[in-house]
């Protein structure tokens, strides 16, 4: 049997900012609530993906307050440059966004990248060999 690789949680300090974070920019729905330690724990996912990737959401963490060398990120693939244009403004206008759009070389492609309430890095790409919009990988 291999491993699958099924959820991330992460403790946030504003679970209501955090959710509406992921459910406006990432288009995330809460499927599942549950009673935590006098808090509640909320399961979020891709609508039709509820099985496949989560993120479980508690309150209780700490702003990440990365650096801005730091690349750590979350990332999410989108089906044009456009759409990652788009969701930039979008951050832009809301004062999260923190790298501006950009093209690096294959296997990189266009992003962005927004900060959520909690200080986790949030990239939003097209053109990599993920998702919408992937490509080959070259022959090694």
């Amino acid at each position: 049997m291999h491993p699958t690789l099924t959820h991330i949680a992460l403790h946030v300090p504003d679970l209501e900012a955090c959710i509406d974070f992921y459910s406006r920019f990432c288009g995330m729905q809460v499927f599942h609530e549950r009673a935590g330690k006098g808090s509640r724990i909320v399961w979020m996912a891709e609508p039709g993906k509820e099985r496949e990737f989560i993120f479980v959401i508690m309150p209780g963490g700490q702003d990440r307050a990365l650096a801005e060398n730091d690349y750590s990120h979350l990332g999410f693939a989108l089906e044009s440059r456009a759409a990652v244009d788009s969701i930039a403004a979008q951050a832009r206008a809301a004062g999260c966004l923190i790298w501006e759009p950009r093209d690096e070389p294959y296997p990189v492609g266009y992003y962005c990248g927004l900060r959520d309430p909690a200080g986790n890095y949030v990239e939003f790409s097209y053109g990599q060999p993920l998702g919408p919009g992937a490509q080959e990988l070259p022959a090694p």
